[in-house]
């Protein structure tokens, strides 16, 4: 399933958070979307998802527009994991993960022994089906966040759109669950802080900056030493393996943020030598998750059981 983006904005209090985006995303295809905070990941993947009406511009899915398919049918077709979702509910791993087969049941389609399977093996996937009659409540955060993944899973998705997936994972459910991901055939478009694990599971990267596409292009191409002290104010060193894989080791040749920050108040007339700079400094750095709404799995539940 390919998606299409056209010249995309959105804005908040008169302030642009994305500006003039553009994208096309074939079938298959797993996109990184990278970017400092504050950079419009999360704002775009919810405008890709269709959670924010954009300020302008549009998207459409295998040709057809998106602002036209009514939520079930759009949710039988994409899934979507946000950076946060909880619920106050006492819900057992297995409930969590059964809503994603929300937008194939109704009246006259109740419960079947084909959503069983599918709810198993979703949770087999992300290696919680020891875990399933745990409570919600009862579960780390790396747990609940494997749990978020299952549930996208079990909605059988051709789409799959994911805002930073790996947060509270330790290293190996890091690895685990991206090369699950790509194993499943989906297309996939993924918010990532982790620049290696773009590299290492991506087809594609976008680097945003500012609301903005700065460049998009294979990880070899996008992530070298340049364009990530540009984009991140940080040095690297980039090498590539014999595989044509590109791997990142970022370098300490710049002083901590307090020094950065002493230097800048520094009157005219210090006699000290100047502290280098990053690029980037000076950026604003708020959370995305200040731009962008969190449902929790009562809204999950909604957004999904409607029309």
């Amino acid at each position: 399933m390919k998606i299409s983006a056209c010249n995309l904005a959105w804005s908040v209090g008169g302030v642009s958070i994305v500006s003039d985006i553009s994208l096309e995303i074939a079938s298959g295809e797993f996109i990184g979307i990278i970017g400092p905070n504050g950079s419009g990941k999360s704002t775009l993947l919810s405008m890709l998802a269709g959670l924010k009406r954009p300020a302008a511009g549009s998207v459409s899915i295998d040709d057809v527009a998106l602002a036209s398919l009514g939520r079930r049918m759009l949710a039988q077709k994409l899934a979507f994991v946000e950076q946060q979702a909880e619920t106050t509910e006492r819900m057992t791993a297995r409930q969590v993960v059964e809503l994603g087969r929300t937008p194939y049941l109704g009246p006259l389609s109740p419960w079947s022994a084909n959503d069983d399977g599918a709810v198993r093996a979703a949770l087999e996937n992300v290696d919680m089906a020891d875990k399933a009659e745990r409570y919600w409540h009862s579960l780390s955060g790396g747990e609940r966040q494997r749990l978020h993944i299952a549930r996208a899973l079990a909605q059988e998705p051709r789409l799959l759109l994911l805002d930073e997936p790996t947060n509270h994972l330790d290293i190996g459910h890091q690895i685990g669950l991206l090369d699950l991901v790509r194993r499943q055939g989906l297309t996939v478009i993924a918010a990532l802080h982790d620049l290696n694990h773009a590299a290492m599971f991506c087809d594609r990267i976008a680097v945003l900056d500012g609301g903005r596409l700065v460049t998009i292009g294979t990880p070899s191409e996008v992530l070298n030493s340049g364009c990530i002290r540009t984009v991140f104010g940080v040095d690297a060193s980039v090498t590539t393996d014999e595989a044509g894989r590109c791997h990142i080791r970022f370098l300490p040749s710049s002083p901590p943020i307090k020094d950065r920050h002493d230097n800048q108040n520094r009157s005219t007339d210090d006699h000290r030598q100047p502290v280098h700079e990053f690029s980037g400094a000076g950026r604003d750095v708020r959370g995305e998750n200040a731009q962008s709404r969190g449902e929790g799995i009562d809204g999950v539940r909604t957004r999904l059981s409607r029309n």
